[in-house]
């Protein structure tokens, strides 16, 4: 019986890494909503944001990048709250959506784009934006960027 209910916990774990591994994509532009210049400017100011780095690697002695560094952040975004304008020329980051919904203003779209829980938003191409919750609980964030600085 031990043996049993063990195989089939490590086969619920299994299944359950593997969709954390695949997280979806489907907070995107609408293809009919792309254009460039969409949005020249967006809220400035940070507001209700608690911005946690988890880890961070230089990438100088890594590969070659002095004054670059790899990132990880937690942040949580409580109802209400904003995550400033910012652009990613130069700075890719990959957003995974935990827990909540948030909207992003982007540059290249002419229409907010709502992000939910699993995820997964790509910034890359000097795209400009901001993020607004306008839902009732707290968005958490996992963001992985390269960034200027150490």
């Amino acid at each position: 019986m031990f043996n049993s209910a063990r195989t089939a916990c490590a086969a619920l774990s299994g299944i359950a890494l593997l969709a954390l591994a695949q997280p979806a994509h489907a907070g995107q532009c609408p293809a009919d909503q792309i254009k460039d210049n969409a949005l020249t400017t967006g809220l400035t100011a940070p507001k209700d944001v608690t911005d946690n780095v988890i880890g961070k690697v230089d990438l100088g002695p890594e590969i070659n990048e002095p004054g670059r560094s790899l990132r990880l952040r937690r942040l949580e975004i409580q109802p209400g709250g904003v995550v400033p304008w910012h652009s990613h020329k130069d700075r890719p980051a990959v957003i995974l959506v935990q827990s909540g919904q948030i909207k992003e203003y982007r540059s290249n779209c002419a229409t907010p784009i709502t992000h939910k829980a699993g995820e997964v938003s790509q910034e890359f191409g000097g795209i400009s934006h901001y993020w607004v919750n306008d839902g009732k609980s707290v968005a958490v964030l996992y963001s992985a960027d390269v960034f200027h600085g150490e």
